[in-house]
């Protein structure tokens, strides 16, 4: 089947000589992965390495077996030509991370389209803004949203976050409550928009602080999540 489909470029991996393995959040098509023979090594055919770069938005035009294989793209074009992602230092750094964070968490086909319409907006977002400090931070919580484990607010004013059940609590109940100024500034990053939360203060420390427990929120309710290889690229950056 042909399709033809907005899609977020999450993974590329070399294989062979002169050959990629992509996988892309497809809008119409969920997760797929695409063998592109020959890209490496080609000068003359449609498709160009350089449009699978991490989190670029593309316009593909696929064949589709639908039969758990790798599939094929017939045509992709750049959708929306980023302006500094994927020249700033700092937002590159960024892109890294959040690719791998994505590589980890998105692994079903199922169509999700609130999931894709959130990361096409975000990235967008980071795109055009530079007070961006806090960005990493915000996108990780509100990405639990669409992941299924967003925290439980109906008891905010708990002074412990269970991160094994996902909720506040008066009392810590295993290990993996947390509590203390790292569960105050958490609570500031729920509900706000991402241009309130970045301008949330707090230290190196506390921002290395809150990054690591939302990982290990991720690891515990993801089965087969990864801490990015990136993630003390990242610390060093926004220290």
């Amino acid at each position: 089947m042909i399709v033809h489909t907005p899609a977020i470029v999450i993974h590329s991996l070399r294989y062979g000589e002169s050959d990629l393995i992509v996988s892309l959040l497809t809008k119409t098509s969920g997760l797929r992965s695409y063998l592109l023979k020959g890209i490496l090594k080609s000068k003359r055919g449609k498709l160009r390495s350089s449009l699978f770069q991490p989190l670029t938005l593309l316009e593909v035009e696929a064949n589709h077996k639908d039969k758990g294989t790798l599939e094929r793209i017939k045509e992709a074009k750049v959708l929306v030509p980023y302006q500094s992602l994927h020249t700033d230092f700092v937002k590159s750094s960024l892109v890294f991370f959040l690719s791998e964070i994505l590589k980890s968490t998105i692994q079903e086909q199922e169509i999700n389209e609130e999931l894709f319409h959130y990361l096409e907006t975000t990235l967008l977002w980071l795109d055009s803004h530079d007070n961006i400090g806090n960005f990493h931070i915000a996108f990780l919580i509100k990405l639990t949203q669409y992941l299924g484990f967003y925290p439980d607010t109906s008891n905010i004013s708990s002074s412990v976050f269970n991160m094994q059940d996902g909720c506040f609590q008066e009392d810590a109940s295993n290990i993996n409550c947390i509590e203390g100024n790292n569960v105050f500034v958490l609570k500031k990053f729920l509900g706000t928009t991402f241009e309130e939360s970045m301008n949330i203060k707090m230290s190196r420390i506390v921002r290395n602080e809150i990054l690591n427990t939302l990982l290990v929120y991720f690891e515990l309710h993801l089965h087969g999540f990864k801490k990015p290889k990136s993630l003390s690229i990242l610390n060093e950056i926004f220290s």
